[in-house]
């Protein structure tokens, strides 16, 4: 009997109706002979809402009381759905991410799993209950609620498939599957088949919204094939696996953007060692990823250093640069929200030289201005303007190429 793992997102659970459709889909996995496990996410927009309640409260609410708050959603849905389930004659069982034993560290908001109890989702296996399970949350050793980031429902259900050793994870959400570049921005966007777990990994990180980043990287680092679909619909969706030394791959596989993160440039620092490492000492200790950095050159024993951060972490950022600029005695610093990140993803491009150099003349072409650049084996971002974002996306989705099925293109060498 085989295991299969599901997760759905707030959109395929935003109404009772959706709430009962996704039950329907529950059960038919049920009645094909397979044990299922249901990962939930908290409906429509409900954790968006429980963080407008919290900042009506104070404007800077303890982390530790946000993740006692935002649990909440996803035990609601976690009732609803087998409510639900059983109404269809069926046995279900719902359980909080403490219940069944998702073990993290004490950062709360963005908390890591660190282990995973499976005994009691398999006793109610055993006795052939569909299992549905509180997705985002976890708790610490001292029994604290912690939740795992936005999107933190997919690592439940990545993890969760890991420990379980399940058949397939099928992560529902309200899209068909991933990409070659968001559909609502260029209608020639085209669906990928398949997607290697680096690709995905990069979308991720650079702005796809379909899947959370760290999910895909306890992914691959476990072999978790997962299967991103439609919750309403039937069509088969997008693969994530483990690329093969026999996998043919376009150059390019993807274009994403992202605008939410925002620049911060110190200003004036003195030029000797050891300054930029406590810079981002300082911003690691505050819990605050760093994605972007850029160093300029330094001019009479001084330079600026750049760097951006997601929105969300934005204040709590000032206020750590604000006592690192004091300490080190810079001229000052400035935030810039008007930003976003684009970037080409592909492990074509490995293989392939002049990718770098045709994407810069596209957006040069087109009088899109570079502020920061970054690159991996697999990937290429810029940093531009965020009112640039739709007319860079679509001119680069065009000089690709992107909406012809070009994957057998370039033969890759992993």
């Amino acid at each position: 009997m085989a295991i299969i793992v599901q997760k759905y997102g707030g959109s395929s659970l935003a109404t009772m109706e959706r709430i009962k459709n996704v039950a329907g889909r529950v059960v038919q996995a049920k009645e094909e002979g397979n044990s299922v496990v249901v990962v939930v996410s908290a409906l429509g927009d409900t954790t968006d809402e429980l963080i407008k309640k919290a900042y009506e409260i104070t404007p800077d609410p303890p982390e530790r009381e946000m993740d006692m708050l935002l649990a909440t959603g996803e035990q609601m849905s976690t009732a609803l759905l087998a409510m639900a389930v059983q109404a269809l004659g069926h046995e279900a069982i719902s359980f909080t991410g403490l219940q069944v034993g998702i073990v993290t560290d004490t950062v709360h908001t963005k908390a890591k799993i660190v282990d995973v109890k499976s005994q009691r989702i398999h006793e109610e296996i055993k006795k052939g209950k569909i299992v549905i399970v509180a997705g985002f949350q976890g708790v610490t050793v001292d029994q604290d609620i912690t939740t795992l980031g936005r999107g933190g429902s997919d690592l439940t259900a990545v993890a969760l498939a890991a420990k379980l050793k399940a058949d397939l994870c099928e992560i529902y959400t309200d899209v068909d599957g991933v990409y070659t570049t968001d559909p609502r921005l260029v209608q020639e966007a085209r669906k990928l088949p398949v997607v290697s777990y680096d690709e995905m990994l990069e979308m991720a990180a650079t702005g796809a919204k379909v899947m959370q980043s760290r999910s895909v990287e306890y992914g691959k680092n476990f072999g978790v094939i997962i299967h991103v679909r439609s919750s309403l619909s039937e069509e088969p969706g997008t693969l994530i696996k483990e690329a093969d030394q026999m996998m043919e791959k376009a150059i390019i596989s993807g274009i994403t953007y992202d605008v939410g993160e925002a620049k911060i440039t110190i200003l004036g620092v003195p030029d000797k060692p050891g300054i930029a490492a406590r810079v981002f000492k300082a911003l690691a200790d505050a819990n605050i990823n760093v994605d972007m950095i850029l160093q300029n050159v330094s001019e009479k024993g001084s330079t600026d250093i750049s760097f951006t951060v997601n929105k969300e972490d934005l204040k709590r950022a000032e206020s750590v640069v604000d006592k690192v600029v004091k300490e080190l005695e810079a001229k000052g610093f400035s935030c810039d929200e008007g930003i976003a990140k684009i970037s080409l993803i592909g492990a074509g491009m490995r293989t392939h030289p002049g990718v770098a150099a045709d994407m810069f003349g596209t957006l040069a072409e087109n009088s899109i201005n570079i502020e920061m650049i970054s690159t991996s084996a697999i990937k290429i971002s810029c940093v531009i303007r965020s009112e640039c974002v739709k007319e860079a996306v679509g001119a680069l989705h065009k000089k690709f190429e992107l909406e012809k099925d070009k994957v057998r293109e370039v033969k890759g060498e992993d």
